[in-house]
């Protein structure tokens, strides 16, 4: 599995967070991330989701400049 843990402090705009959990909760497609669980650690929301190998792709955006080309591909798969 793996975590992503959102600092509750600090957000901003807390409705949208709780919109994307609503959204995964509901999402069963075999193209998306699986939602399992959430939990309230401290001030930490802690969301527990299926583990992908490649890491993910926020940091590769962040990180890279993608072609169209490479955009259209990560968006097909």
């Amino acid at each position: 599995v793996a975590i992503k843990k959102i600092n509750l402090q600090g957000l901003r705009r807390k409705e949208l967070t709780i919109n994307e959990i609503r959204i995964m909760k509901r999402c069963r497609s075999p193209n998306v991330v699986k939602y399992l669980d959430s939990y309230l650690v401290d001030e930490e929301l802690w969301l527990v989701m299926e583990y992908m190998d490649g890491g993910a792709l926020s940091d590769i955006i962040y990180k890279t400049c993608l072609s169209e080309h490479h955009i259209a591909s990560i968006s097909r798969e």
